[in-house]
């Protein structure tokens, strides 16, 4: 499943929370307290997504391990800031490893280092000595 349709808001809130095994009341206390934050049509209703379901599940999990919805909702902070660290973690990568790319394009392949020239011309030297 793509993120666009990850997000296309389609369920009501008494599908979700069937779909979900909650209460519709605990749909909304959710979303008072920060928790979820279902789209809304023009006409004010509630929508939500699988995105929101997956989030739901998470928040499920978290609290039948004993946190409290304000630790649920600091976990779930922290969650998004390091994926978001993650992902630029890994842009910068990306973007390190296509400059050391590159550097690598750049340098002049007929160059030798200096210390192979120097045995080089010693030998080049002592050869013509010897001939």
């Amino acid at each position: 499943m793509t993120e666009r349709q990850q997000q296309h808001a389609v369920y009501v809130i008494s599908v979700f929370a069937e779909l979900a095994g909650v209460h519709p009341q605990t749909l909304r206390n959710y979303e008072r307290g920060g928790l979820l934050n279902p789209q809304r049509t023009s006409g004010g209703s509630r929508r939500f997504s699988d995105a929101d379901l997956t989030a739901l599940r998470r928040i499920q999990e978290l609290t039948n391990e004993g946190v409290n919805l304000e630790g649920v909702k600091k976990i779930l902070r922290l969650e998004a800031e390091l994926a978001d660290a993650r992902a630029r973690l890994a842009a910068t990568l990306d973007q390190a490893r296509s400059n050391v790319e590159e550097a690598h394009r750049q340098h002049r392949r007929d160059l030798v280092p200096v210390q192979n020239t120097i045995a080089e011309f010693i030998e080049a030297r002592r050869r013509l000595r010897e001939s």
